[in-house]
């Protein structure tokens, strides 16, 4: 006997959903038979129900069958929306190591700062191989000033102001960008702990530098705690309007760092706003610091820096952005001008101590796509996003920078340290990156092709892991090597660093003993760990010999690029649920908080 299993459903205004029922009374009838019917018996018994369906579906109130086939569609139309809903939503750009966990490397570039420190060092440092050093820095010549601290400069004993006010607004920037990534890896006190060691020494400096003798410093191999050589100060007075617009920009930068500490944020201003008064009313516009004798004549084999405009725009847009004043917006705007005027061909392009053109057009950029003042500045933030935009097309373009067989960008390619420019562009080309994704942007559109989001992410992430070839299996130098000091399996060993070549054993060592160390063939006994050396030459082409320089010396320069390109690139943890609102970890408000003029 074929036994028929009935099931019974209704349904009722706003349930929405289809519900069991008691009896036929107002329902529809599923007849759960999954035997066919035979065909006589089908013809010989009439059907139970009137007006229904005699399969498997058994209407008996069509007005309720109605309903139910509304629900269903309704259902069915409402999936499909979601599917395209989740299709169309813009996606997260996720970069191409985001399973490389970019937290150690960029700890350890910071650390390298630590290695670099002058004066007193607190307890439990983290750099063992360091001491005190340089505690008389300021105090062993006719001109008496505490300039104690700071950074040395690379691998020698010198302290150099620009370079130094260099790397803080940089590491400031950095920091300014992705305050929640620094978060995120942990690292957010070190580099305030770092930048606040360089801007507590350039607030001493002022107008005074310390000078080192270079027939010291360079040609004798000696720890900094060993030195006893002695140190004389340099007076800046006139010509020096690059050196003063690059310190304002690094104080200005970092008040807006330590805008949790009001106290020394406003003294921070005050300093910057004091001293870009001078720089205007001594400004000379072919005058630069190592034009001076006095002042820095013996830099220029060294840092040798050729206009001062471009510092001068840095430091007014810097001020503004700390001050919100519109006067420092009109000289920076005016300044930027100017400066594009007199930029060097073979520096078109360049973000680096030199050069600040292409990174204060980004900055400038910025003020336009989210907090545009409108008027009359619409002409000049317009050239200067135009001229980001073309900056970024030359980055991926084979036509206006040479690549070395591994992919290497080469920005200055007769100028060595290859390493050291490529970080700056694999951070400016991320940031803008996360502009436009901020923007819901797809990308730029160039002369030749448009750039997407994607191939500025490849672009930035290639040169990161040039230098870290750990970070990922997909691009890997053909050295086979990493060019940060103690980062992956395999990197240079004989860095070209007085520090860390020369044991540390609580001896004192003369500079003639220092040579032994110099030119010995043994890997250093002291790992500079986090150091990013200069690099391979334009074929790929590297030696690990301490006596050459031009290889295997870092520079905290060097090193502040490295950081900001890396912690641009490091991935926020998608379940973070106190960063919602965070555009990639791209903190959009943080730089314009002090600003009151009226967004357009």
């Amino acid at each position: 006997m074929e036994t028929n299993c009935v099931d019974f459903v209704h349904t009722v205004p706003g349930a929405c959903r289809v519900l069991p029922s008691d009896s036929r009374w107002n329902s529809i009838e599923f007849e759960l038979s999954l035997l066919p019917k035979s065909s006589e018996q089908s013809h010989s018994l009439p059907s139970k129900y009137s007006k229904s369906v005699d399969y498997n579906l058994i209407v008996t109130d069509k007005a309720h069958f109605n309903c139910f086939i509304c629900v269903i569609v309704f259902l069915v139309f409402a999936i499909l929306a979601i599917v395209l809903l989740l299709h169309f939503l813009p996606k997260k750009h996720h970069h191409l190591a985001s399973s490389n966990n970019l937290t150690i490397p960029i700890s350890q570039a910071l650390l390298f700062f630590d290695a670099q420190k002058s004066g007193n060092l607190p307890e439990n440092y983290p750099v063992k191989f360091r001491r005190d050093s340089g505690l008389n820095d300021g105090n062993t010549s006719d001109i008496k000033v505490d300039l104690v601290g700071g950074f040395y400069d690379s691998g020698n004993n010198i302290k150099f102001s620009f370079t130094t006010a260099y790397t803080v607004t940089l590491l400031s920037w950095s920091a300014i960008e992705y305050h929640y990534k620094f978060v995120d890896v942990g690292e957010l006190d070190h580099i305030k702990d770092i930048i606040k060691w360089g801007t507590d020494y350039l607030l001493k400096v002022g107008s005074a530098s310390n000078k080192t003798s270079p027939e010291n410093d360079i040609s004798c191999w000696q720890r900094p705690e060993d030195m006893i050589y002695p140190r004389p100060v340099l007076v800046c007075k006139n010509n020096s309007t690059d050196l003063a617009g690059e310190i304002v920009a690094a104080l200005s930068a970092a008040s807006l760092v330590f805008r949790d500490k009001h106290e020394y944020s406003r003294e921070l201003v005050k300093a910057a706003e004091k001293l870009y008064g001078i720089a205007i009313r001594d400004y000379h516009e072919v005058g630069t610091y190592t034009m001076d004798d006095q002042c820095g004549g013996e830099v220029r084999q060294f840092y040798n820096s050729t206009s001062s405009l471009d510092e001068l725009a840095w430091g007014a847009t810097w001020l503004f952005f700390a001050t919100g004043n519109p006067s420092h917006l009109n000289s920076a705007t005016e300044n930027f001008k100017l400066a594009l005027e007199k930029q060097l061909a073979i520096d078109k392009g360049v973000y680096y101590w030199n050069n600040k053109i292409a990174a204060n057009a980004l900055l400038l950029a910025r003020l336009r796509y989210f907090h545009d003042p409108g008027q009359p500045y619409v002409t000049a933030l317009e050239s200067s996003s135009n001229m980001t935009e073309s900056l970024i097309c030359s980055y991926l373009s084979d036509l206006n920078f040479k690549k070395t067989p591994g992919g290497l960008i080469l920005l200055k390619p007769s100028q060595g340290s290859p390493l050291e420019y490529a970080a700056t562009a694999s951070f400016l080309s991320k940031l803008y990156h996360d502009y436009l994704h901020a923007m819901r942007s797809p990308g730029v559109n160039c002369i030749s092709n448009s750039v997407s989001l994607k191939m500025l992410q490849t672009f930035s992430m290639s040169q990161a892991s040039f230098r870290c070839s750990a970070l990922t299996a997909e691009w890997k130098n053909p050295m086979k090597m990493s060019y940060l000091v103690g980062y992956g399996e395999t990197f240079p060993k004989k860095v070209h660093h007085r520090g860390a070549s020369i044991p540390s054993d609580n001896q004192k060592h003369s500079c003639a003993e220092g040579n032994r160390w110099l030119y010995s063939k043994d890997s250093n006994p002291n790992v500079l760990k986090g150091g990013m050396v200069a690099g391979p030459d334009e074929k790929d082409h590297f030696t690990d010999d301490r006596n050459k320089p031009e290889y295997t010396e870092p520079r905290i320069s060097s090193n502040a690029g490295l950081v900001a390109a890396l912690v641009a690139l490091h991935e926020l943890p998608y379940n973070s649920s106190s960063l919602e609102g965070i555009n990639g970890g791209l903190d959009q408000t943080a730089i314009f908080r002090n600003i009151h003029m009226n967004a357009q």
